[in-house]
């Protein structure tokens, strides 16, 4: 659906978005996940014709963005971080501006602006002035406009920035709602936001790629190492001494929390993690000290977020 190849983005000395390349599928949700700064935002504007690139090529269904801007832009419909909204009008009013814009045939126009704004649950509103609507009817009458037209790629840039809880879970609601009739790409450095919506999972750092999967792929490529987490009735040194058989001492750390009973964290094998409980558990049991708690923690995708875009800052900086 889109290909993106080799995009580059300068502004005098400072480098946006460097060589990036990705495909997007048609019918699925895409996260763009970064820190802030990390270029999601200008990849977005580049490759809905908003903003020309350095080098390098954006194909939207097999249109160029730059040499068939026309064609390629009827595919999309974009929301930017700040919404395009014209306060002294209604959503009403505003909407059909828009799809006039867009060269919507005019006896479609009607229709196609009371179908959005059913979809984006904003019909009860449509005569109030924009000004006077909530953060986050404002961000439906935004991606209402996005809608016009019937795109096949939605674009959401920073979707639910400045939104309370309630109005964060409608908007991801709606996300999920789109996703099952288009393909949708969003940009966020929440990884919460991402990890609740998206299929598919692209990380950025300075304007790089540095990972593309499932959340439960990466979590599975990434994490070579499990923490397994014990308490167990047994001092310092006793603990040192039933582990030292099959764990080394950096890969353990141990707390005494009060007399006979201690804490510990230890790095195991993620491939095979059974069997290193096995082990602890028969190793502390032979020993006559009993575990009273036992507990494996897998990296995270934050711990994965926060590995690949600090080790990319690291690279930046060498």
């Amino acid at each position: 659906m889109i290909e993106v190849k080799h995009l580059t983005k300068r502004y005098g000395n400072h480098t946006a978005v460097s060589d990036l390349s990705f495909t997007i599928e048609k019918g699925q949700i895409y996260g763009f996940l970064g820190p802030n700064g990390a270029g999601k935002s200008t990849t977005m504007n580049i490759m809905t014709g908003c903003l020309a690139a350095t080098s390098g090529e954006v194909k939207i269904g097999g249109h160029d963005i730059f040499e068939e801007a026309k064609e390629a832009k009827k595919l999309i419909g974009y929301l930017p971080e700040l919404p395009p909204l014209y306060l002294d009008r209604t959503p009403k009013e505003y909407l059909t501006f828009v799809a006039q814009a867009k060269g919507l045939k005019k006896k479609e126009i009607a229709g196609q602006v009371e179908h959005v704004m059913e979809v984006t649950q904003i019909t009860d509103v449509q005569s109030r002035l924009i000004r006077n609507l909530s953060k986050g009817y404002r961000q439906r009458v935004g991606i209402a406009q996005a809608l016009l037209g019937n795109p096949e790629v939605i674009i959401l840039d920073e979707p639910t920035v400045g939104l309370d809880p309630k109005q964060i879970v409608e908007i991801r609601d709606l996300i999920l709602d789109l996703g099952k009739r288009h393909t949708v790409i969003l940009s966020s450095h929440i990884l919460s936001e991402v990890q609740a919506v998206c299929q598919t999972i692209m990380i950025i750092a300075k304007g790089k790629l540095v990972a593309c999967d499932t959340a439960d792929n990466l979590e599975r490529l990434f994490a070579g190492t499990m923490v397994v987490e014990l308490t167990v009735e047994a001092s310092a040194e006793e603990c040192r001494i039933i582990l030292s058989s099959f764990c080394k001492k950096d890969r353990m750390e141990i707390t005494s929390v009060e007399a006979g009973k201690c804490e510990v964290q230890m790095e195991v094998e993620a491939s095979d993690p059974d069997t290193a409980c096995r082990n602890i558990f028969f190793a502390f049991a032979n020993a006559k000290r009993p575990i009273l708690k036992m507990n494996m923690v897998k990296a995270s995708l934050e711990d994965i977020f926060l590995e690949l875009t600090a080790q990319e800052t690291e690279d930046e900086e060498e």
